[in-house]
């Protein structure tokens, strides 16, 4: 008997030739740029380096298009952010040792970020692996040691024939909820080694779904149905889901308030009447959440910054669906759910109970008008002009990448995202560099809109190199650039903690004249003028660098107070 599936395996007579007659010249750099294609890949970002010779000679032969950056943590943060975009696996290539190492600190944004980053890295000769300490340039005793805490998987591979299977899987790991950062490593020898493997043509590497278990949503939608003060946390677990519509249904069939974390900026609707919008970092708003008898936490393990820094203490019952295992319940006891976001939040409108409160929506504007008044009490004017004049300038649509800088962290708890997958920032792992090269990685994503890239001067400097980058590829990205003379938030720490800050200040350059060295259009703005500077350019087509010299400050915390 003849099975299907048999018939689905036997090769046709062209690839049996096409099998028997490889093309010439081919080596397992080849294999590399052959297996992203058949995955489905088109772009890969990184920097070429001595031992990974063979994958950018490789490039040339192939129909995938390269983004060399100046840096590798940067094309890392590129790459984080095209699969931001995207929702698919970006391919970073990189060399061995310091060029390897080098992406590490965007390797763990990205797995913060739960960001899909597939990072593939030569290795010193297959005689050097196991330690054998021959004194091969970039030598490590153990170079994939340095990624196993950072990143999802690791595969090594030690022959021409391993590099598709292990490309295959590590696709399908870094694309298995939770997405995230995976790292292969291919040594030297074996990319240059020419072979005669068959070209690889298309591969399956299918993600897994997380299905939730019914017996526990079942009890998850009896419990909301029958609240009677329940509230829901949107994380960044909702946005990658894309789980945004199913999540807007959920609350408005319960008549639940929510509230978005950093990560879910965008998740619901901002001007929503059952929308707390995302001012996490509230007293008011902790408390209105410990005050919830049902509350539902979607896609967020309720860490530092979701939990206005761990004095969240909720009273009531927490559900809680999170795709990574190690954060449910990690924060919170309650009723864990390890699913995908989008397929937990559909079991559970096919499950609930539909729930009528006429309160809600004037509890939600009751608390909105504590933070406003709170807010407004604290002489902050300037601040919350320029945060206007930044989302009146930035088309609706566009998407926006913010570094760790002071108008950031206001961009977390009042910026309007105008929808799910449009404001991005470092707030996964909180390392500083971000903002510039993610928003390249996300124009090369979507050249069909401007990008958005805010940082402080001192954040700046770790990206400067990659204007470029940025030149080079005629990539439409504006950079906000706030400068105010040094680390700002980190001086208002220090001056807070111990009266005084040290190592804060920074000699910095013109950098009007910086960016017009490298062909950038650059403009100093006042706060009275970024508005329309800002906007004049978000419109033109291409690079360009805006100036702002203000010093912000961030608004009172409150879990600070007693």
């Amino acid at each position: 008997m003849t099975h299907d599936h048999d018939l689905e395996l036997r090769p046709t007579a062209a690839q049996t030739e096409a099998a028997l007659n490889p093309p010439p010249g081919r080596t397992g750099g080849d294999l590399v740029v052959e297996t992203l294609a058949g995955l489905g890949a088109t772009t890969v970002f990184g920097l070429p380096g001595q031992h990974a010779l063979g994958m950018f000679d490789a490039l040339r032969r192939s129909d995938l298009r390269y983004i060399g950056l100046r840096v590798e943590n940067n094309a890392g943060f590129a790459a984080d952010a095209y699969g931001r975009i995207t929702g698919e696996a970006a391919p970073l290539l990189l060399s061995t040792g310091p060029g390897a190492l080098t992406s590490l600190a965007a390797l763990q944004e990205a797995a913060a970020a739960s960001a899909p980053v597939l990072a593939i890295s030569s290795q010193v000769p297959t005689a050097g692996l196991g330690g054998g300490r021959r004194g091969y340039l970039h030598e490590l005793p153990d170079q994939s040691a340095s990624f196993r805490g950072v990143v999802k998987s690791v595969h090594t591979v030690r022959t021409a024939s391993q590099i598709p299977s292990a490309i295959a899987a590590a696709w399908k790991s870094a694309l298995t909820v939770p997405h995230g950062p995976v790292w292969v490593e291919i040594p030297q020898d074996v990319l240059l080694a020419e072979t005669m493997l068959p070209v690889v043509t298309a591969m399956d590497a299918t993600p897994d779904e997380l299905p939730p278990r019914p017996e526990l949503t079942a009890l998850a939608a009896h419990l909301l149905s029958g609240a009677e003060r329940p509230a829901i946390v949107a994380g960044g677990g909702v946005i990658r889901s894309d789980a945004s519509g199913k999540l807007r249904q959920l609350a408005e069939r319960l008549q639940t308030p929510v509230v978005t974390t950093p990560g879910g900026k965008g998740a619901f609707p901002w001007t929503h009447p059952l929308s707390l919008q995302s001012w996490i970092e509230d007293r008011h708003t902790t408390g209105f959440l410990e005050d919830a008898d049902v509350l539902l936490v979607v896609g967020s393990g309720l860490g530092e910054l979701s939990s206005n820094y761990h004095t969240f203490k909720p009273r009531g019952r927490v559900i809680q669906i999170e795709a990574d295992l190690g954060k449910l319940e990690s924060n919170h006891p309650g009723i864990g759910i390890h699913a995908d976001a989008r397929l937990a939040l559909q079991a559970l409108l096919e499950t609930v109970e539909p729930r009528a409160d006429e309160t809600a929506p004037a509890r939600v504007r009751e608390l909105l008008d504590r933070v406003r008044a709170r807010i407004d009490g604290q002489d902050l004017a300037l601040e919350q002009q320029v945060l206007t004049a930044v989302r009146r300038a930035l088309p609706t649509g566009s998407p926006s990448f913010w570094d760790m800088t002071i108008l950031a962290y206001w961009a977390w708890s009042a910026f309007d995202a105008m929808g799910p997958n449009h404001l991005h920032s470092a707030q996964g792992a909180g390392g500083l560099g971000y903002g510039f090269p993610a928003a390249l990685g996300a124009a090369v994503a979507d050249p069909t809109r401007p990008v958005l890239a805010v940082s402080g001067d001192g954040g700046a400097l770790y990206s400067i190199a990659e204007l470029a980058t940025a030149r080079q590829y005629d990539l439409d990205v504006t950079w906000l650039i706030v400068d105010d003379g040094g680390y700002g938030i980190l001086r208002e720490y220090m001056t807070d903690a111990f009266g005084e800050p040290t190592a804060t200040e920074l000699t910095r350059p013109d950098y009007v004249a910086l960016a017009e060295s490298f062909g950038v259009p650059g403009l100093r703005t006042s706060p009275d003028t970024l508005e329309e500077d800002l906007a004049k350019s978000l419109s033109t087509p291409g690079p360009s660098v805006v100036v702002l010299p203000a010093v912000l400050r961030m608004f009172a915390p409150t879990h600070l107070a007693s």
